[in-house]
Parts: C-alpha cells; structure tokens; sequence
C-alpha cells in the first residue's frame, strides 16, 4: 500500500484504469460461449442488456451528476445534459440511416450506435476516477479512490456483457463483438489520466458529461435495445430488463 501511495496521481490513476479495463474485457469473454445460444437466451439477454443500461444511466450518471457542482443549478445542468445526450443519438442515427453504404465494421448502424452510446458513458466515469486519485490528501482519501475505482470496475464487467451479447446477437463474430466491447472499456484508461492531470478543469465538466452519457444511452436503449428484445416473447424480454436493472442496481447501491 505504501508503494501505491508513493506514486503520483496519474500513476495511480493509470493502475486504477487497468483494473477498470480488465473488468470490461472479462466480462466481454463470455459472448464467446455464445456460438450456440439459443434464441430464448438472446431475447433473455438483451433485455437485460437494456435492464443494466437504465440502471447504469440512472445510478452510476445521473445521480453522481447532481452532486458536482456547476455554474448552474445542478437539476438544470443534468436536465440540459441528459436531453442533449439524447438529442445526439437522435441525430446520429439520422445522419447514420441516410448514408448510403452500410456500416461494415460494426455490422451496422444499430450496433454502431450501441457501441458509441457505452464507449461515452466510460469516458466521464474513467474522468471521476482520476480526479478522486488527484483530489486525495491522504492514505484515507486513496483508499476512497481506489474504492471507487473497484466500485466501477465491478459495475464494468455486466457492462462488458451488455455491449457483446447485443453485437453477437445482431451478427458480428464473437471476435469482433469481443474486441468491440473491450474497446468500449479501453477509453477509461486516457480519461482516468486526464481527470487525475486535469482535475480542475475536468470536475466542473463532469455534470455536463456524465448527464449527456446517460441520455445517450437511454436514448439508445429505446431506440435499438428494447425494440430489438421485445420483437421475441414481451415476457422473456421483460424477465432480461428487470434482472438486468436489479443487478446494475444493486452493484451501485452496494459499492457506491
């Protein structure tokens, strides 16, 4: 422990990344015992995907969000982050749909927009890591960092599932789903050292970003996820969304 303590913040901060990383990656493992998945468990799985995505929106963005402070109140600036994290799906899927070559390395444009929706929300969250590391005073303040760091990290790996098993469902490999969702978790690294060497600048853009990241993906989850689920049986897919909530839920209330 003192060693850890020894290290400069964005050391820390680097160290704590990783862990976040592997997280993802490990959770992304799995869709490769999805070759022979049968149907029931795809619609099973998506909706959970869906189920970890509203709560992830909710308790690991929106709520974290009102605690920072901003130059607005801090129900304004979640408001006016959450509506133009939406409003940024909306029009990507718009600019998306009317290309004429369909996207051919993420398959197409639903699993393109899956993939940017959960690749933004990593972002801010790898951002609160680092500033933790930069703001701490002390062995107690570290601990609290690294806490936190483990708190997301768990959270990381049903998120690892959420974007695989949707991208194998829609037709990519289970490599490219794999690699899709581990790099959806790779960005934290670069934003937990730039919120560790950045930490003034970084916290007041927090509430801005952690809000529009949950916009996004509510927005994704209305437009792709749940439509995608419930095209099967409404009561599996109901079954997926409410277990895949209470999961995300209680990972958050219990090591938030």
């Amino acid at each position: 422990m003192q060693w850890f303590l020894s290290l400069f913040p964005w050391e820390q901060a680097i160290f704590a990344s990783l862990m976040l990383f592997a997280l993802t990656t490990l959770g992304a493992a799995f869709v490769f015992f999805s070759r022979g998945v049968k149907p029931f468990l795809l619609t099973l799985m998506n909706g959970a995907a869906a189920g970890i995505m509203i709560a992830a929106s909710f308790f690991s963005l929106l709520l974290p969000a009102l605690g920072y402070e901003s130059a607005l109140p801090s129900a304004v600036t979640v408001t006016l982050g959450f509506f133009l994290g939406g409003m940024f799906i909306i029009g990507s899927d718009l600019l998306l749909s009317k290309r004429k070559k369909p996207s051919t390395k993420f398959g197409d444009e639903k699993n393109a927009l899956l993939f940017l929706a959960v690749t933004m929300h990593n972002i801010p969250e790898g951002m609160a890591v680092g500033v933790a590391f930069a703001v701490a005073g002390g062995e107690h303040a570290v601990l609290s960092a690294l806490l936190l760091a483990l708190g997301i990290g768990i959270q990381n790996f049903p998120e690892g599932l959420c974007v695989a098993f949707p991208l194998r469902a829609k037709g990519l490999s289970p490599m490219k789903s794999f690699a899709f969702s581990s790099l959806s978790g790779a960005v934290e690294i670069p934003a937990c050292v730039l919120g560790a060497l950045a930490a003034g600048f970084i916290a007041g853009l927090l509430p801005w970003a952690l809000a529009f990241s949950a916009g996004a993906m509510v927005a994704v989850v209305c437009s792709e996820l749940v439509p995608e689920c419930f095209s099967g049986s409404k009561t599996l897919a109901s079954l997926g969304l409410l277990f895949g909530f209470c999961l995300m839920m209680l990972l958050d209330v219990a090591l938030g």
